[in-house]
């Protein structure tokens, strides 16, 4: 009677536990979906007949929103790390407010001036990744929540652009109000999904041993956390900062990089590809929820990285000699891409916090990796139309991917030598510090004893 109490325990748990990933994941995986839905759908358009005072207008729709983007990342290194669990809904419900208004204004301004209205979308939308995860943070299954999360980046993108081809070309409505017809339908959706995810109960006492209590940070202890870890930090920063400029670029422009029509697709082929990139990944980062060992997850990250970042280079720069068709082209592609971007906009650094027992959490990272990401982007755009605006897309990309991939194989391969280096000597330590300890209370046992 007693095993069958038992067993009946450690099932409900088991269906306990399976409710909560699929509330948790489920929630965040739709939640920044639907932000998605509010930045991406313009990146559908062509926007052909138009200009932005002598530059691309498509371009300048692009530099636009990410200079707002930018500038919420740059808040959001102090805004993220310091919100309180109260707060987090009413910012969520806030900020898809005002990036749907935004988009509205982009449809009724008059050309070219509604381009500035874009730059108010980035800026509502830079902080919503930081939020929703900071409801994931901290708990035994984070890694799988996270992962789940994750897929909405990889899947998000690629059917963005295809809701918007939809929109465009069947229900016919014009690519400057096709973003506000889209975000119509997100706004009320996300601010529901805001309410369940604020509902989650609060990380319990075995998530705290197991991957440290979750805490605001601020200036100061911001300050000396990234003083502590630099060397490593500005390793994963530098080469973050490449993919998330390849990633950008690859997202905004993916309707000029390939012609869909050339290749005789549907408009929903970007998120038939993504779709299948998204459940590799998923299966590949749920299946580190089973590894307890915080360091070898993070080498097993970086080794995938550094895997991906040469597969990445070697196809950029042999682009012509592999003949691929475009659409093998740009699995792979993706595949590589979205498993660098993702290693360190979910897992790494929630393993990271737990490695080491650092007090702070991950917001804090990952607000400063996409800050210093999307400067290069701007950056790199910016070059992009005053000195070679009339680059080929796609030869563009391949020149940029090439370059992406060699650099950050590189500096991924550095920042792994430090990382199980810098872990050793921390061991080292606490094993010193735990023998010292107990040679004290012997001591002491004698001493009483006697």
């Amino acid at each position: 009677m007693l095993t069958l109490r038992k067993s009946f325990i450690l099932h409900s748990g088991k269906i306990s536990d399976l409710l909560f990933i699929l509330w948790a994941g489920g929630a965040a995986l739709l939640s920044y979906s639907l932000v998605y839905a509010l930045r991406k759908p313009f990146t559908a358009a062509t926007f052909d007949d138009f200009d932005f005072f002598g530059i691309d207008y498509k371009v300048a729709t692009s530099i636009v929103q990410i200079f707002g983007y930018l500038l919420s990342k740059f808040i959001g290194i102090k805004l993220i790390s310091e919100l309180k669990r109260e707060n987090r809904l009413h910012f969520m419900i806030l900020s898809v407010g005002i990036a749907e208004i935004s988009l509205v204004l982009f449809g009724c301004l008059p050309k070219p001036y509604n381009v500035f209205a874009l730059f108010f979308n980035g800026l509502s939308l830079g902080c919503m990744w930081g939020v929703i995860f900071s409801f994931l943070e901290g708990r035994r299954v984070t890694d799988l929540l996270a992962s789940i999360m994750g897929m909405s980046i990889a899947v998000s993108s690629g059917t963005a652009k295809s809701i918007g081809l939809f929109v465009l070309d069947t229900l016919h409505v014009s690519e400057f109000w096709m973003p506000a017809f889209i975000g119509a339908i997100a706004f009320p959706l996300l601010s529901l999904l805001g309410f369940l995810l604020n509902r989650l109960p609060q990380p319990d006492e075995k998530d705290k041993q197991l991957k440290v209590e979750r805490v605001t940070l601020n200036g100061k202890e911001r300050l000396n956390l990234f003083s502590k870890f630099m060397p490593l930090l500005v390793l994963l920063f530098f080469a973050n900062l490449f993919i998330t400029v390849l990633q950008d670029v690859k997202e905004d422009f993916l309707v000029k990089i390939i012609d869909v029509n050339a290749m005789q697709q549907s408009s929903w082929i970007f998120a038939k590809v993504d779709g299948a990139v998204t459940l590799i990944i998923l299966t590949v980062f749920g299946s580190m929820s089973l590894i307890k060992s915080n360091i070898k997850v993070l080498c097993l990250l970086l080794s995938l990285v550094i895997c991906g970042m040469g597969v990445l280079g070697f196809t950029a720069i042999n682009y012509d000699m592999l003949q691929l068709s475009p659409l093998s082209w740009l699995f792979i592609q993706s595949l590589c891409l979205y498993t660098a971007y993702l290693s360190f906009q979910t897992i790494f650094f929630e393993r990271f916090i737990a490695c080491f027992r650092i007090r702070g959490n991950v917001g804090f990272f990952i607000a400063t990796i996409d800050f210093i990401g999307y400067a290069g982007t701007v950056t790199v755009l910016v070059m992009k139309e005053f000195f070679g605006p009339d680059v080929q897309w796609l030869h563009f990309y391949n020149i940029l991917s090439g370059y992406v991939g060699i650099i950050c194989m590189v500096v991924f391969f550095i920042a792994g030598i430090y990382l199980v280096q810098r872990y050793i000597r921390e061991f080292s330590r606490q094993k010193v510090a735990i023998g010292t300890k107990t040679i004290s209370e012997n001591v002491l046992n004698t001493s009483s004893v006697i």
